[in-house]
């Protein structure tokens, strides 16, 4: 009798075993996984201009056993993709193209619905289920865009403006492209009208801007700006290095920078100093004034620029200065602003009032006060001695701001004077001229205000 009762406790014993390790099995199993298929439409924000195909894909550990991507229009549902995939992969990429009745469809809204299973032995053998839907609003139209006015012209290394009208319930980007740069426009004086200011760089020989809007939809429009491009040519300067510069302000220069620390000879100094440390300081002053105000303007009205009294010019701006050295070219760079001098540490004005955005120490350009003036227009001052303003202030015109001296890479007490236009550093001289800001910049502006009040 025991052994009967031994017998039947050990076979439900090794049931219970059986059932406890055949439970485990499949609830670890990836045969029969409980994960439901992941469903994801690419770059979608809701909208669909029905150019391209929508990007849908389906993924699952277990394999894809079927899918179904339906469409729901007019309280309609039409099946635009169907299949049982007989290898049953783990990722399934569709494009969907949109259904010939959907072109004249006068509703806005759809919805896609997307079905699908894996081949997970889970749920008694039925796999997981998932249904996902995406409510997407139909805009099939174009942004509108033109150009109200611009400047006449825009010369090699100058500026320009330009101020157009844009149209769209879902714009979503705007910008001004030229030689895959982008160019940022602020709104102006009405909803709709923006004005930007361009900037043709001098390293450049060729130049074309075109006004790019695109919607949520991915729709997009294009506006070329008619400018008169003037290709102005700039100095050349072959200046011969010697060991006299090359062992005194270089080797100074070079004790300074921890770009030039463990470098001995003298050349490879001074290539790293006119180019690596260079560019350094370059990105900083680009990063600065590449940022654009986004808030709506009436007007921008600007002053000649002249920040030294009975300054002198001693450098111009655009110089590509080529160095060599016993005959031979070992390095090479571009003068980006205009060198001005008077006498020693003479005070230097601005002319507008502005935003203070950098009051610092800055490498090859030494302490260096750089002003916002609004409209993605800065102006930059090299060289100071010292510096009577610091960041976050704002400036009024007429007002000193620093002294003139020989900080950093200066061989004299001087100031570099350099504009910038969102990032890119332009011609000074055009700034400084009353009748050019007149015909360039107010008159645009004065002008198309009056286009768009008659609108």
């Amino acid at each position: 009798m025991s052994r009967r009762k031994n017998s039947s406790a050990l076979v439900v014993l090794l049931v219970l075993v059986a059932f406890i390790a055949g439970s485990l099995y499949i609830y670890f199993s990836d045969t029969f996984e409980r994960n439901k298929p992941t469903i994801t439409l690419a770059a979608n924000n809701g909208y669909w201009n029905l150019k391209k195909p929508l990007e849908i894909t389906i993924e699952d550990s277990s394999g894809i056993r079927s899918y179904k991507v339906s469409i729901l229009m007019d309280a309609k549902k039409k099946v635009l993709e169907y299949e049982k995939p007989l290898a049953m992969p783990q990722q399934v990429a569709i494009e969907v193209k949109p259904p010939r009745t959907l072109y004249t469809l006068k509703a806005k809204r759809v919805t896609i619905v997307v079905e699908a299973q894996d081949s997970s032995k889970w749920n008694f053998f039925d796999g997981n289920r998932i249904e996902k839907r995406f409510e997407l609003i139909i805009d099939k139209k174009r942004p509108r865009l033109n150009i109200v006015n611009n400047s006449y012209k825009i010369s090699r290394g100058g500026s320009a403006l330009v101020i157009f009208k844009v149209e769209d319930e879902n714009l979503d980007k705007l910008y001004i492209e030229s030689n895959k740069r982008h160019f940022k426009a602020e709104p102006f004086y009405k909803e709709g009208y923006y004005i930007a200011l361009l900037a043709w760089p001098v390293t450049q020989r060729h130049f074309k801007a075109t006004v790019i809007a695109t919607d949520l939809a991915g729709n997009r429009a294009t506006a070329y700006v008619p400018l008169y491009l003037k290709n102005r040519k700039y100095r050349v300067s072959k200046i011969k290095l010697s060991d006299k510069f090359l062992k005194g302000k270089i080797y100074d220069l070079a004790e300074e920078f921890e770009e030039t620390q463990g470098v001995e000879d003298k050349i490879e100094q001074f290539k790293i100093i006119n180019e690596d440390v260079r560019a350094k300081n370059e990105k900083l002053i680009h990063k600065i004034t590449s940022v654009v105000p986004q808030d709506m303007i009436d007007d921008f009205h600007i002053r000649k620029m002249y920040p030294l009294k009975n300054g002198a010019v001693v450098a111009h701006f655009g110089d590509h200065r080529k160095y060599y050295y016993k005959g031979k070219l070992v390095s090479e760079a571009y003068h980006l602003g205009l060198d001005m001098a008077s006498h020693s540490m003479a005070a230097i004005k601005t002319q507008n009032g502005g935003k203070v955005v950098y009051a610092n120490y800055n490498g090859l350009y030494g302490n260096m006060p750089i002003l916002s003036h609004g409209l993605g227009l800065y102006t930059l001052y090299g060289h100071c001695s010292s510096v009577d303003v610091s960041e976050g202030e704002e400036v009024a015109p007429n007002s000193k701001i620093a002294n003139t001296g020989k900080t950093g890479y200066a061989m004299g007490d001087h100031l570099h004077f350099g504009v910038l236009v969102q990032g890119v550093e332009v011609r000074p001289q055009e700034w400084m001229d009353r009748k050019w800001i007149k015909l360039n910049i107010s008159d645009i502006i004065k002008s198309a205000k009056k286009i768009i009040d008659e609108e």
